[in-house]
C-alpha cells in the first residue's frame, strides 16, 4: 500500500521541505517541533471540535444533487464546504491555526488571502479571540473582491494592498513572508492552504481532514459504505482538495480527480494550470511543481478565479499527481463560468468560481450510473456575482443548460 502523507523530514516524495531566510529557521523550527503535540493533545481537540460545531456549524452537509445526477448519468453528491460560517472550507484551518498560536504564545497574526475567503476566515477568528490581525492581498485581488475586503475591514483587520508583480496571490504570499521575517518572535503567520515551509502542508490537510472524515460516516449513511468511486474537488495552492481526499489516499477503490484553473487554456501564457505546466522549484519556503521561466523566474499565474491564482501547488498534490494517485484536469475559464450557471440553475447553489472548476470536470468524465461521486462546493459564489455577471456570455456560448 502507497503512503502519501509527509515523512519525518517534511517531504512528501521529492516535494516539500522548509526553505526559509536563517532569520525565519527559529520561528519554522519551533512549529514544526510544537504543531503535532498541541493539536493531538486531548483539551486541543475538544476546543476545536467544539467550536468547529457550535461556531462554525459543522458537519456540513453531503446533499445529494438529484437533477445533476440524472443530467451527469452518476450518483452525485456535494460536499457544502459553502454553508460553513464565514462561506467556505478555510475557517476549518484557521480556527485550529488560531488555537495553536494561542498556545504557542504568539499575539499578532499575519495572513495572505486571494479571493479574499482565508483573509475573511482569518479575520474572523482573530476577532473571535481578541488577537491583532493583519492581511496581505494583492491590489488586483482587493479589486476584484472588494466586498471581502470590506468584511476584513469590519471584523477588525488591517489589510495590506500588495502592488508588487501582477497584485495577485502569490505576490501576497511573498509580502506576509517578508513580513513574518521583520515579526518572527510575536507572530504566527497562518498560511491558508497547503503550501509554505514544513509543517505547513501538513497543519492544513490535518486542519482541512475533516471534510473527508465527515464524508465518510454520511456516505455510509447514505449509501451503506463509506467510500465513493470517485472525488472531485477544484486545486489551487490544495487546501479543499487535500481536506476531501485526506481520508482516501490509499484507498485505491476512490479514484480522485482535481480541477485546476487553465484560465484561457493550459497551453497558452495565460494559465494557472501548475501541475500540467509547471516545472519543479521552489516557492514560498517548499519544494514544489512551480510555473517558471528557464532562468528560474516565476511566471505569473492567469485565472479568472481569485483563489486559484498561484503559479505554485502544494507538495502534496505534486507528489500525488507524479505518482498518478490523481487525474488533474484544466479547467479554461469558460468551462468554469458554465458549471457555475449549471449549478445555480439546475440545483439552487451559487458556487464560487473556485469551486465551479469542480463542476466543470464533470462534462469532461464518464461514469456509470451505479457510480457515487462527491464533488466538495468550497465555498459559495456571494463573492464572484459580479464576475459571474460579467462573463455571462462565455456560459451560453459554451453550452446550454
Amino acid at each position: 500500500m502507497s503512503n502519501y502523507q509527509v515523512n519525518e523530514k517534511g517531504f512528501y516524495g521529492e516535494f516539500g521541505g522548509a526553505y526559509v531566510p536563517e532569520i525565519l529557521y527559529k520561528c519554522v523550527h519551533d512549529l514544526q517541533e510544537a504543531y503535532l503535540p498541541i493539536i493531538e493533545d486531548e483539551t486541543f481537540k475538544a476546543a476545536y471540535h467544539a467550536l468547529l460545531r457550535d461556531y462554525v456549524g459543522r458537519p456540513s452537509p453531503l446533499y445529494f444533487a438529484q437533477r445533476m445526477s440524472e443530467r451527469y448519468g452518476c450518483q452525485l453528491y456535494l460536499k457544502r464546504e459553502d454553508l460553513n460560517h464565514t462561506g467556505a472550507h478555510k475557517i476549518n484551518n484557521t480556527i485550529g491555526q488560531i488555537l495553536l498560536a494561542k498556545r504557542m504564545g504568539k499575539t499578532r497574526i499575519i495572513a495572505e488571502t486571494g479571493a479574499g475567503q482565508h483573509g475573511v476566515a482569518t479575520a474572523t477568528v482573530c476577532a473571535l479571540m481578541n488577537m491583532k490581525c493583519e492581511v496581505f492581498m494583492g491590489a488586483t485581488d482587493v479589486e476584484r473582491q472588494h466586498t471581502n475586503v470590506e468584511r476584513m475591514k469590519m471584523l477588525g483587520a488591517e489589510v495590506h494592498p500588495v502592488r508588487t508583480g501582477n497584485m495577485t496571490l502569490s505576490d501576497a504570499c511573498s509580502e506576509a513572508i517578508r513580513d513574518w521575517c521583520c515579526h518572527p518572535s510575536d507572530t504566527f503567520y497562518i498560511v491558508g492552504s497547503t503550501m509554505g515551509p514544513h509543517p505547513y502542508p501538513d497543519l492544513v490537510a490535518r486542519m482541512q481532514s475533516v471534510i473527508s472524515e465527515e464524508i465518510k460516516w454520511q456516505l455510509e449513511q447514505k449509501t451503506g459504505r463509506d467510500y465513493p468511486d470517485y472525488l472531485i474537488a477544484c486545486i489551487g495552492g490544495g487546501s479543499n482538495a487535500a481536506g476531501t481526499i485526506y481520508h482516501y489516499m490509499d484507498d485505491e477503490r476512490v479514484k480522485i480527480v482535481l480541477a485546476e484553473a487553465g484560465g484561457h487554456g493550459w497551453d497558452t501564457d495565460h494559465t494557472a494550470a501548475t501541475i500540467h505546466r509547471g516545472t519543479t522549484g521552489i516557492l514560498h519556503g517548499a519544494k514544489m511543481l512551480v510555473m517558471q521561466d528557464d532562468d528560474g523566474q516565476i511566471q505569473e499565474a492567469f485565472t479568472i478565479s481569485a483563489g486559484l491564482d498561484y503559479p505554485g501547488v502544494g507538495p502534496m498534490h505534486c507528489n500525488m499527481a507524479k505518482q498518478g494517485r490523481t487525474q488533474v484536469l484544466s479547467i479554461n475559464d469558460d468551462e468554469a463560468i458554465y458549471g457555475g450557471y449549471e449549478l445555480t440553475r439546475m440545483e439552487g447553489i451559487i458556487p464560487a468560481i473556485e469551486s465551479a472548476h469542480a463542476i466543470a470536470a464533470l462534462k469532461k468524465l464518464s461514469f456509470k450510473p451505479s457510480d457515487v461521486v462527491v464533488l466538495t462546493v468550497s465555498g459559495r459564489g456571494d463573492k464572484d456575482v459580479e464576475t459571474y455577471l460579467k462573463n455571462k456570455e462565455m456560459a451560453k456560448e459554451y453550452g446550454k443548460f
